[in-house]
Order: structure tokens, then sequence, then C-alpha cells
């Protein structure tokens, strides 16, 4: 059985920074594309970041201000988030998906998901 537990979440000004993480048991494949997904109040659920081995992509949105990576050793997942504005503030989740599906910012496709972790950005 699949579990994703994130962590790291707070609360933190804008142009600070905070550091996500994902802990992965149940899967058995390192090649398992895994990403990050946000929801803020009101607004649609967003792809944020994902990534298969060694290959990562990012929504324009979080370009160039967020990372996201994956430590196989610690079956862990991270999303390094830098430069963070209020319009990052939402619930951001933790999806596990297949070896095969396009590893790309997504909101479906993650056949497992974890319960969230809230980021709140004030200006």
């Amino acid at each position: 059985q699949v579990q994703l537990v994130e962590s790291g979440g707070g609360s933190v000004q804008a142009g600070g920074s905070l550091r996500l993480s994902c802990v992965a048991s149940g899967l058995t494949n390192s090649r398992n594309c895994m990403g990050w997904v946000r929801q803020a109040p009101g607004k649609e659920r967003e792809g944020v970041a994902a990534i298969r081995g060694g290959s990562t992509n990012y929504a324009d949105s979080v370009k160039g201000r967020f990372t996201i990576s994956k430590d196989n050793a610690k079956n862990t997942l991270y999303l390094q988030m830098n430069s963070l504005k209020p319009e990052d503030s939402a619930m951001y989740y933790c999806g596990a998906g297949s070896t095969i599906m396009a590893c790309v910012p997504r909101t479906v496709g993650f056949g497992y998901w974890g319960q969230g972790t809230q980021v709140t950005v004030s200006s």
C-alpha cells in the first residue's frame, strides 16, 4: 500500500523560503513520476512541478523559484520554494503516479496523494 506524508508547510513573509517534504512508502520503483500540486481556496488545482529520475518540469508560475528533487535512498520528495509570493499560498499535495505517464505538472493522473500541507505567504 502506497502512503505519502507531506510536511514542511508554514507561514512566511513574501520573499521567504520553505522546503516541503513528502515521505513515500510502498513505492517499489524509483522511476515513478512524482509531483506537487497546489490548491488555493476558491481556485482550481494547479500542477506545480514533477520529477522522474533526473528529469524535472515546472509550471511557468514557479519556474526559477521552486526546485523539485527526490532522495531515493530516503524515499522522500522535496519542493524547495524560494522568493515566495502571496499568490503561492495554498494547500500543497504530493502525488505519485506510474512509470509511464507523462511526467509534467498536472492535476490528474497521479494514483496516490498525500494529505497536504498548508503554505501561507503574507505580503
